[in-house]
């Protein structure tokens, strides 16, 4: 279908990635018809009309949400946020996809799903994979890391300034990291291709960083140190809720540093982990080192408050 718009959900954005709304910002800036999918009818929606992109409001759970969005869309992404719903958007997604003829949808997934990996989380992104993979819907995975958004979001402000809590042990352990900006670049790249890609996955690693690495970034990106503060898991876990933090969202992560914590350096040699160039050939850029995010994020720490 000539000129058909690219469905595009969790177009709004949200606190941390916000992989959705710079997929259609991207796709609009090249000239592609986009079909925003939200969750809310709010001001970020209205950004997007004003952008020029067609704006559906829906729930991602709900076939007569989702099936109307699909309608006339050859291609595809999708994206949820970590909470609950993950496997119901899913199935609903690729099902409405597959009866209207979707040919690719390009999903954000996250590093090494596997049956029984670490998480919850990671055990239910390999099943949404196999539901889209079944579907027959051209689905491309893109295997995300821990985003750097994730790590702006762990520092806060404390007595001595500013502080990086989380239940990581010693300062030699390893985070696997990547920039939301390069996940939507790859997405991008994929969806505004010429032609449909062949199905697959690809691992976005744009780097490793110990805890002292990321210290040190920060330090030189921000001129202001940065105080590791190692904690107990449940107490991480406990002071995420009591601050807002889903359920869902809690106990994946409390589960995913608690990985980290014990992967020794052969854990990083595993092929699941390793680097390639996905971001430069796909996204047609360099992948953003961790200092480089921390530091055109200068302005949101100088304004972190004290608690």
């Amino acid at each position: 279908m000539a000129n058909a718009p690219v469905l595009v959900a969790g177009a709004a954005g949200g606190v941390q990635g916000s992989t959705g709304n710079l997929v259609a910002r991207g796709l609009l800036e090249k000239g592609i018809p986009v079909r925003a999918f939200v969750r809310t009818d709010d001001d970020r929606a209205a950004a997007l009309r004003t952008q020029g992109a067609e704006v559906y409001v829906g729930d991602l759970r709900e076939i007569a949400d989702v099936g109307p969005a699909l309608r006339g869309v050859e291609r595809a992404f999708f994206t949820y946020p970590v909470r609950d719903g993950l496997l119901e958007a899913s199935a609903v997604f690729a099902s409405a996809a597959a009866r209207e003829g979707v040919r690719q949808v390009v999903e954000v997934s996250q590093l090494a799903p596997e049956p029984h990996a670490g998480t919850p989380r990671l055990r239910q992104h390999w099943v949404s994979e196999q539901v889209f993979d079944h579907a027959g819907v051209g689905a491309v995975h893109l295997r995300a890391t821990v985003f750097y958004e994730n790590i702006r979001a762990l520092i806060t402000t404390g007595p001595n300034g500013h502080q990086l809590v989380m239940p990581l042990g010693g300062q030699d352990a390893v985070l696997p990291l990547v920039g939301g900006r390069d996940v939507a670049s790859v997405a991008v790249g994929i969806l505004a291709a010429p032609e449909v890609r062949p199905a697959g996955f690809h691992r976005l690693v744009a780097g490793f960083a110990s805890v002292s690495d990321v210290m040190a970034a920060f330090e030189v990106a921000t001129g202001r140190p940065l105080h590791y503060v190692d904690v107990p898991s449940q107490a991480w876990k406990q002071s995420m809720l009591d601050n807002g933090l889903n359920a869902h969202a809690a106990a994946h992560l409390t589960s995913l540093w608690e990985v980290f914590r014990a992967a020794g350096a052969a854990n990083w040699a595993d092929p699941a982990y390793e680097r390639n160039d996905a971001i430069a050939r796909i996204g047609g850029q360099r992948a953003q080192t961790l200092e480089e995010f921390l530091r055109s994020n200068a302005s949101h720490f100088a304004s972190v408050g004290t608690p």
